[in-house]
């Protein structure tokens, strides 16, 4: 599988690349990135490593070698400016965004390529890409709330001392602050999280608090989230390049999952060779399907005021 990273030179970007490069699933990884110096320079130091680790084509390289790509990756987008609104800085990520799909649809992107959208608000540009690339159906997937629901499991984790790999808890709807942590279906090594010992009901609330804001807490602390998004990404590609049929929350343009459409938002999704091959409907408190719902009238609106202001 060849894979294209468009922002390869950032830290996301970058973090994808190598933990592809790890994986040794991948078999060629092509970065892409405005700063055309710094791609090379990610590129070269992940090739000087390679023969440690498995025999792979990494380099740099512009939209033109991404036309044969079996999946692009695209992490680039901007920062808030001080005192710049939310929207604000959606629509600015909204024009480099749609910059970067004109570009992939002029390069030739191939029709059964698939397209991971990492950049943010991921929900808004994974409905966007959908739109204007025209590809099929489950060809287009955000990574959505993959990332929330690996850091979720994983303070969990540390919190109740349990493995890690144990854990089983997911995040849903909006990577956002409207995302749904589901309660019903979490659990540890097989057992009910709610009656798992030293769980209970204001320690879930204070983990998953803090796995909601753990953006935040990583742009204060090392200026943004690297390695687990790289992680996520990488769980995701190989999925598809497996053809693993894993069950991951990643967003798409919904259909009818849980009575939603025409809206990108993360519900369980099988995802496989032929991208996002489908999404179950699992049963959800009642709570937290309000909660789902709530999330997708939340992207409604802020994709409603992207559009008239692109309009």
């Amino acid at each position: 599988m060849k894979v294209g990273i468009i922002g390869g030179g950032g830290i996301v970007g970058s973090s994808a690349g190598f933990a592809l490069q790890l994986g040794g699933i991948v078999h060629e990884i092509v970065i892409v990135d405005a700063n055309a110096d710094l791609a090379d320079g990610q590129a070269l130091d992940m090739l000087h490593g390679a023969p440690a680790i498995a025999d792979q084509v990494i380099r740099s390289g512009g939209y033109d070698t991404l036309a044969d790509a079996d999946l692009v990756c695209i992490t680039a987008g901007l920062r808030r400016k001080p005192d710049e609104s939310r929207l604000a800085l959606i629509n600015r990520n909204v024009v480099l965004f749609r910059s970067i799909l004109a570009e992939l649809k002029s390069g030739g992107l191939r029709p059964d390529a698939t397209v991971l959208v990492v950049s943010n608000p991921v929900d808004i540009l994974t409905y966007l890409a959908e739109q204007e690339l025209g590809l099929p159906a489950g060809r287009v997937i955000g990574l959505g709330t993959l990332l929330d629901t690996l850091r979720f499991r994983a303070l969990l984790a540390m919190t109740l001392r349990a493995p890690a790999t144990q854990v089983q808890a997911v995040i849903l709807g909006e990577h956002g602050d409207s995302m749904v942590p589901i309660w019903s279906s979490a659990s540890v090594g097989g057992l009910p999280l709610e009656k798992y010992p030293g769980f209970s009901h204001k320690l879930g609330e204070d983990v998953f608090q803090r796995a909601k804001t753990s953006g935040a807490e990583m742009i204060k602390k090392k200026t943004g989230a690297g390695f687990a998004v790289g992680v996520s990404i990488a769980e995701v590609i190989h999925a598809i390049a497996l053809d693993a049929k894993r069950v991951l929350p990643v967003s798409t343009v919904q259909r009818g999952c849980y009575g939603l459409r025409d809206v990108a938002i993360s519900v369980p999704t099988v995802v496989g060779r032929s991208g996002a091959e489908r999404t179950l409907e699992i049963e959800l408190w009642p709570k937290e399907m309000q909660g789902l719902k709530r999330s997708a009238t939340v992207l409604r609106e802020t994709l409603g005021q992207v559009l008239t202001s692109a309009g």
